[in-house]
């Protein structure tokens, strides 16, 4: 069960992350049944989300699954927006230098380095990244959560009020640590809170967060799920907005979710949807009913004036969260500690696979003794081969 207070905290320190293990021999294969990227056997789909699809992977070297995520290059660099740059080192720290300034592929490699030393109970750990150089999409490897999505939305049957309590505190810890590490997630929402065996909520899918430098990220692109997005960033006349303010109001839509099992601005047309989180105030169920804490907790969170929004320090010392007082969590220098990434690390980041698709694509027609189109719908194909000379190849 969970812990509160001193006992959460200590669990956050009890088991140090073991250092990503990094090889330079990359192989491929194409068996009969999965693809085989190094150690690992791509098997079924377990996910699908707006940044790629996410597979079951076996590592064969540790006999563990994972999940294998691919995500898109271009959305990356798109999304990664303000990079925080590693700490000069050696010789140029002394003389005071200011690092290289990075390229677009360079930052993504940056911050792929920085989110595989997160280290934290409640977000999920990055284990490697592959890179085919040829193709956009990264294979990004983290710990496989068989429980899956702690709720899928609309539910008829929510979580109580305290066990709601216990999810949203480790929701609450997961993003103070990613904003400690200078991370937006721009996408809470239950569907990336993923359960873990230990019973706490883990944080998942921050590969598209934007890093900020400075107190906060100014943000003035969108992204994220619709029903959870702000209502600063459905307007037209606010030229950027706050990432941290942000997450804070996509963590009351999903706290509101939990108690009730659905969103609390819902439509079918999106226009309709931008207008009701811009301007629609919110309104409870009467069932379940929901203590006043509660109630304005939530209120608090989903204030339309970002500038007027509770912050994550004030969420903490929440009434509803603490149990007035006699439940409080961690303060933040108990659960975590900056993350910082050497050149050597950056450089490590991902390791780089020969053309997957070229190799795949050889193999399978290798095996089946075919170099016909593996693309073309089988009744052309057949046409075709009729039709053609003898086969030349042996």
């Amino acid at each position: 069960m969970h812990q509160g207070g001193a006992g959460h905290a200590a669990s956050h320190r009890a088991a140090p992350r073991r250092p990503t293990v990094e090889s330079k021999r990359v192989s491929i294969s194409d068996a009969q049944d999965c693809i085989q990227l190094n150690q690992y056997k791509l098997q079924s789909e377990i996910g699908k989300g707006s940044y790629g699809v996410v597979k079951l992977a076996y590592n064969e070297e540790d006999d563990k699954y994972y999940a294998m995520k691919m995500v898109s290059k271009k959305r990356l660099i798109k999304q990664c927006g303000f990079p925080r740059r590693p700490p000069p080192r050696g010789p140029k720290a002394a003389l005071g230098q200011q690092p290289k300034i990075l390229g677009p592929l360079e930052r993504v490699y940056q911050e792929i380095a920085i989110l595989k030393k997160l280290d934290h109970l409640n977000i999920v750990k990055l284990v490697e990244v592959l890179d085919d150089p040829a193709e956009d999409n990264l294979h990004m490897v983290f710990e496989l959560m068989r429980k899956g999505p702690v709720m899928e939305v609309p539910t008829e049957t929510p979580f109580s009020e305290e066990q709601s309590r216990l999810y949203f505190r480790d929701i609450i810890l997961g993003i103070e640590y990613l904003h400690y590490q200078k991370i937006v997630h721009r996408d809470v929402k239950p569907s990336n809170l993923l359960l873990g065996d230990d019973g706490h909520v883990k944080i998942a899918d921050f590969g598209v967060s934007n890093q900020f430098e400075g107190s906060d990220a100014l943000l003035s692109s969108t992204a994220g799920t619709p029903a959870f997005m702000a209502p600063e960033t459905l307007t037209d006349n606010r030229q950027s907005f706050s990432g941290k303010a942000l997450d804070v109001w996509a963590m009351g839509v999903t706290l509101y979710c939990l108690v009730f099992g659905k969103c609390p601005f819902i439509d079918e047309y999106i226009l309709v949807l931008h207008n009701k989180i811009r301007s629609k105030s919110v309104e409870f169920p009467d069932s379940p009913s929901i203590s006043e804490e509660l109630r304005a907790l939530i209120l608090r969170m989903l204030e339309k004036d970002p500038d007027a929004r509770i912050t994550i320090p004030e969420v903490k010392l929440d009434q509803w969260v603490t149990q007035g007082g006699t439940d409080p969590l961690p303060l933040e220098e108990e659960h975590c500690s900056m993350v910082e990434v050497t050149e050597e690390e950056v450089k490590n980041s991902v390791k780089f696979v020969p053309s997957l698709s070229a190799v795949i694509l050889v193999k399978a027609m290798l095996r089946k003794r075919s170099f016909s189109n593996p693309f073309e719908c089988p009744s052309r194909r057949e046409e075709r081969s009729m039709s053609a000379p003898g086969n030349l190849l042996m």
